[in-house]
């Protein structure tokens, strides 16, 4: 059975597990209203995407 010759440190241990953080969840602002919403994604309060009305704006939230 393989067996460890050495205990793993911390530092080591810690530089393995750095990817498995979750990436920082990116907004951009609206020209328009100043609302943030996902890059790519339908803005909810305008209904507008890419310079189009996609769907019907929300009245309240």
């Amino acid at each position: 059975m393989a067996v460890p010759k050495r205990k793993v440190t911390s530092m080591r241990r810690g530089n393995r597990r750095s990817g498995h953080t979750k990436e920082t969840v990116t907004y951009v602002e609206n020209k328009q209203t100043g609302e943030l919403h996902r890059p790519h994604h339908i803005d909810l309060k305008t209904g507008m995407y890419r310079g189009r009305q996609v769907i019907e704006p929300k009245s309240e939230f």
